[in-house]
């Protein structure tokens, strides 16, 4: 649904690029160099054809702007079908996982594994909410975070999704086995990974296979 503000931001794009014609404001300055010629333009005063060019590349910045919202709008809503949750979780979902640096279809497969995108969730661990966090590793990024605070959404997908960011750089993992780790890290924590790593096993359990498959599909 088009805002008031995102149709006269279009409207006035294209009242512009009509103004200018096709070939931008050259068309304009040309026009008004030879106004004898067939199909041409009442001469245009001193400093106007400057003023279009500002509004002109004005609205080409409220477009990209109005673009980028469509892109997140379709996003939204093609998450929120694919996992079947409404539009407000997936909208925090989404959001959060760009602020925090990491991709919204990993995002989601991680929430759906941790937590069935189930805000009271909790394990026999402590781990809880949306991204089953530990509150010992929450206030390795908030000190002095209470057990209560952890299960406020934004702040459950926050710290969920930023340590997850923090173990993909750790074990630069975009892709492959280097994601895999990272996502294994995220489940059975970074040092039982490292140790089982340098002991020369593998410390592959199933969950990065969960997760991975829901991520590739949308992917």
């Amino acid at each position: 649904m088009w805002t008031k503000r995102e149709k006269f931001t279009l409207w006035s794009a294209l009242s512009l690029l009509g103004a200018v014609g096709l070939g931008g404001a050259g068309s304009l300055h040309s026009a008004a160099e030879h106004p004898t010629a067939p199909g041409a333009c009442v001469p245009v005063p001193a400093g106007t054809e400057d003023s279009m060019r500002v509004a002109l590349e004005a609205t080409r910045g409220e477009l990209a702007v109005v673009r980028l919202q469509f892109e997140r709008a379709d996003a939204i809503m093609g998450y929120s079908m694919q996992y079947r949750i409404t539009t407000d979780l997936t909208a925090a979902i989404y959001d959060a996982a760009l602020a925090e640096g990491v991709e919204p279809a990993l995002a989601f497969s991680l929430v759906k594994t941790e937590s069935n995108f189930n805000a009271a969730a909790s394990s026999p661990a402590g781990a809880v909410g949306y991204t089953q966090i530990l509150l010992s590793t929450a206030r390795l990024y908030e000190p002095g975070l209470t057990r209560r605070q952890l299960f406020n959404r934004s702040t459950n997908l926050r710290l969920g999704l930023r340590y997850l960011r923090d173990l993909l750089e750790r074990f630069e993992g975009n892709t492959g086995r280097q994601l895999e780790l990272a996502l294994l890290a995220y489940n059975r924590g970074p040092a039982k990974v490292q140790e089982l790593l340098d002991a020369g096993r593998n410390p592959q359990n199933g969950y990065s296979t969960t997760v991975m498959k829901s991520y590739r599909r949308k992917g």
